[in-house]
């Protein structure tokens, strides 16, 4: 495909067929995705391919956690697990929500688990009195060229990372090492529905020039 028809066509995708995603068009995508940027090229990250059904199925019993809040918050009109805004559902009100539709999409053609090592990562936000978010920075190009890389190949995905809210128990699971961080899981797989055009707000609401307050970006 042309560059940016991936870029513009590349969206969440939670249904899947059942097509297996064979060995060696995984390795492809993720042999791609290697090129992607990380801070000082330390390349920290770390790809966990997951297709056993147990595994899945205990990383789905660890996402309802998460997905239980986000779920009773999006019902309250909240914006969920937002770091700047105190959740007023209360902690019963979590506890009773169903978990929503954020589990079956962990049944696919493989589960991809991407972590990151912490000791290589440059957060220069650390000592900020706000949620860190530089970390990221060498991680998630990467997880963004996987996702790139599978539309391409006719598959799809979900950038999803409500399984973080039990990260301890995620990484015994999995035998992650203390000092890395989970990323992402990514499920991978062929969609049900092939997502031919997204929906985005245009250049002139997203950039301006010169200061935040600056007047509209636009060529023109």
């Amino acid at each position: 495909m042309e560059l940016y028809d991936v870029m513009r066509t590349t969206g969440a995708v939670r249904r899947f067929t059942d097509d297996p995603v064979p060995d060696d068009v995984l390795e492809r995508i993720l042999d791609n995705a290697r090129f992607a940027p990380t801070g000082g090229n330390r390349q920290g990250t770390h790809v966990i391919v997951i297709r056993d059904d147990k595994t899945r199925k205990a990383l789905a019993d660890l996402s309802v956690t998460g997905a239980r809040r986000y779920t009773a918050q999006v019902k309250n009109g909240e914006y969920p697990w937002n770091p700047t805004k105190p959740m007023k559902v209360t902690p019963e009100e979590v506890a009773a929500t169903a978990a929503g539709p954020y589990l079956p999409f962990m049944y696919c053609g493989a589960v991809l688990l991407i972590c990151v090592d912490l000791n290589v990562c440059a957060a220069f936000d650390q000592h900020l009195d706000r949620i860190g978010l530089i970390a990221g920075a060498s991680v998630y190009p990467f997880v963004w060229n996987v996702l790139l890389a599978a539309r391409n190949e006719g598959l799809g995905g979900a950038l999803a990372t409500v399984t973080v809210a039990e990260e301890p128990r995620v990484k015994e699971l999995l035998g992650i090492p203390e000092d890395y961080a989970i990323a992402a899981l990514l499920p991978i797989g062929k969609p049900v529905k092939q997502v031919r055009k997204l929906t985005r707000k245009p250049v002139s609401e997203i950039a301006t020039r010169e200061r935040f307050d600056g007047e509209p970006f636009t060529a023109g």
